[in-house]
């Protein structure tokens, strides 16, 4: 059974930083791109960042966001620095096949759960 779990959120105040981590398990994912996404109340999800063999970011993220994946332990990772209200949200880390889009969660095959990032102004 495939599996991502998601940790490391929290709160936060603004400017602070957390790392999320994603550890995926079932099968091996080193073949398979891998994003996370965020979803703030009242909003759809959309996407963050997402690691191939470069990585993508959106542009509201860029420059304070950074996306690393560690192939040896199935997991995806996300150093969030300068954290703004406005990045408050639930984060979910997602896998999909490599060679297809990174930025439509129809993109992705495997999801987790989300973890609570909340950033205090």
């Amino acid at each position: 059974q495939v599996q991502l779990v998601e940790s490391g959120g929290g709160l936060v105040q603004a400017g602070g930083s957390l790392r999320l981590s994603c550890a995926a398990s079932g099968r091996t994912f080193s073949s398979y791109a891998l994003g996370w996404f965020r979803q703030a109340p009242g909003k759809e999800r959309e996407f963050v960042a997402a690691v191939t063999w470069s990585a993508y970011y959106a542009d509201s993220v860029k420059g304070r966001f950074t996306i690393a994946r560690d192939n040896a332990k199935n997991a995806v990772f996300l150093q969030m620095n300068s954290l703004k209200p406005e990045d408050t949200a639930v984060y979910y880390c997602a896998a999909g096949s490599l060679g297809l889009g990174v930025v439509k969660e129809s993109e992705y095959d495997y999801w987790g759960q989300g973890t609570q990032v909340t950033v205090s102004s």
